[in-house]
């Protein structure tokens, strides 16, 4: 059987690290759409909190693919 598969780009973003901002967006996508099958980081950044220097938030863009029904 023949299948198609959409791919879509989200962002996600944790205060802890990059895997935990991959998963939080794999569990928000997976919530969302039907027959998900992958996914790859597209980009990767952090936010910094002007005032102390410090890394306050780690973000990724994901590539996610689903198949269609």
């Amino acid at each position: 059987m023949s299948s198609v598969a959409r791919v879509t780009e989200i962002s996600a973003e944790s205060p802890t690290s990059f895997d935990d901002a991959v998963k939080v967006g794999i569990q928000r996508a997976s919530a969302t759409l039907r027959n998900l099958r992958s996914a790859w980081v597209k980009e990767m950044e952090v936010g910094i909190d002007p005032s102390t220097g410090q890394i306050n938030k780690y973000q990724v863009n994901l590539k996610v693919v689903f198949v269609l029904e």
